[in-house]
């Protein structure tokens, strides 16, 4: 079994909450105790007691979590941009020790953690999603949209991934929209990755839950 994830995507808007919460749900199934974190939210709503992180909330509920919402979002920001310059437009900086911090692991429990936007996509004004995965040493996860142009993307972030010293846990296949029929992205990654490549939840979770 893996000591955790880093869910990260190939774009933004790729379906990495909609998967992480999926295999959230499966991974508690099977009795595992879990950690989930998104520690930097952008593009938040103004809700009655501050700003809603839509992602992390979904995270908390599939992970049935005890955490409050403040440890596992802690900065929250309105603009829809990436995390630094959200956090910019607020007047603030929000720097990648302080996502570190956010995500530093309970003893005992499997580790979640959902970044923003794509692999090599500032999270920080001194850092990377990659560097925050690189930092935190977990497996990643690549979260790709089954469509024309995957294979491309899929590969330069596996490229990425193991340029910065990690391992890849497998890519999930999202088919936001069916696919051309004259498709078979799994199929050609295959031949170019030895990278696990899924379409389904339950695979998913038998990769990352059974080793």
């Amino acid at each position: 079994m893996t000591d955790g994830l880093f869910v990260t995507g190939t774009d933004t808007g790729v379906g990495k909450t909609w998967v992480a919460c999926r295999l959230l749900r499966h991974v508690v199934g099977r009795g595992v105790a879990v950690q989930v974190r998104k520690p930097v939210e952008s593009g938040c709503r103004q809700g009655d007691a501050g700003l809603v992180p839509a992602d992390a909330l979904a995270l908390q509920r599939a992970a049935g979590s005890d955490e409050p919402l403040a440890a596992i979002c802690p900065y929250r920001y309105a603009a829809a941009a990436s995390p630094p310059r959200a956090a910019a437009l607020a007047g603030k900086t929000l720097c990648l020790q302080e996502l570190i911090a956010a995500c530093r692991p309970h003893k005992g429990r499997w580790r979640l953690v959902e970044g923003a936007g794509g692999f090599c996509s500032p999270i920080a004004a001194d850092g990377l999603n990659a560097d925050l995965a690189a930092a935190l040493g977990l497996a990643v996860l690549v979260v790709a949209p089954d469509r024309l142009g995957a294979i491309n993307q899929v590969l330069l972030t596996l490229e990425a991934i193991e340029r910065h010293g990690l391992t890849a846990a497998a890519v999930f296949l999202n088919a936001i929209e069916p696919p051309p029929p004259q498709l078979n992205n799994a199929a050609e990654l295959r031949q170019w990755t030895c990278v696990p490549v899924v379409g389904q939840i339950p695979a998913l979770a038998d990769l990352v839950v059974s080793r």
